[in-house]
């Protein structure tokens, strides 16, 4: 079987149960921003690996579950019939799904010291992968919002995003502190001192 269908070439593509929509629709680009958060993910796991896979084996374990977790949110929103029913059997973003990211936060917060600084997104390269997954997490759960504005979608789909990004955002603390990296603090002086010096 080739990869490619051609059923595409006109700007069109299928939702689960058949619907023709434009691939422009908002549907297609929210699962589209999940696609490209779970890519990201599976980077942030290849750089983790690389750099020392045992001092990273609970991220990484941690990380490939919400890869397969963000398949079924794809899933769930590539499915324009959202209902109890679930007519297509199309598998759903659970609230236990939600519960299992808060309890991954809670034991990871427990490494870290309480910030009271705002952070630029840094450090070591394996944690700036995840700072760059934390924020197409958190473009993907305001294109969900958008979304539901106008189209009925399962709503535990923006919970788990919005909690996701909060734990992608720990996770790259967690991979400095390992590393013994300190945390680049915000330096709300910077932009106006190099704007005096012009």
């Amino acid at each position: 079987m080739k990869i490619y269908t051609k059923t595409g070439d006109k700007g069109e593509t299928s939702l689960i149960g058949g619907k023709r929509v434009q691939k422009g629709d908002l549907r297609i680009i929210a699962y589209g921003s999940v696609d490209e958060l779970n890519s990201n993910i599976g980077l942030a796991i290849s750089v983790l690996a690389i750099k020392d896979r045992n001092l990273f084996s609970d991220l990484i374990a941690v990380l490939t579950q919400i890869q397969n977790d963000l398949f079924v949110v794809g899933s769930d929103l590539a499915d324009p019939k959202y209902s109890i029913e679930n007519q297509h059997n199309t598998p759903r973003t659970q609230e236990r799904m939600v519960y299992d990211l808060e309890h991954v936060i809670d034991g990871f917060e427990t490494e870290l010291m309480p910030i009271t600084f705002f952070i630029l997104p840094g450090g070591a390269i394996e944690s700036s992968c995840l700072h760059i997954s934390r924020s197409i997490a958190r473009r993907a759960e305001t294109t969900v919002v958008m979304l539901s504005k106008s189209q009925v979608i399962n709503p535990t789909i923006i919970a788990y995003l919005n909690r996701l990004s909060d734990l992608l955002f720990v996770a790259a603390r967690v991979v400095n502190k390992r590393l013994s990296i300190n945390d680049i603090a915000w330096n709300k002086f910077a932009s106006s001192s190099s704007n005096n010096n012009k």
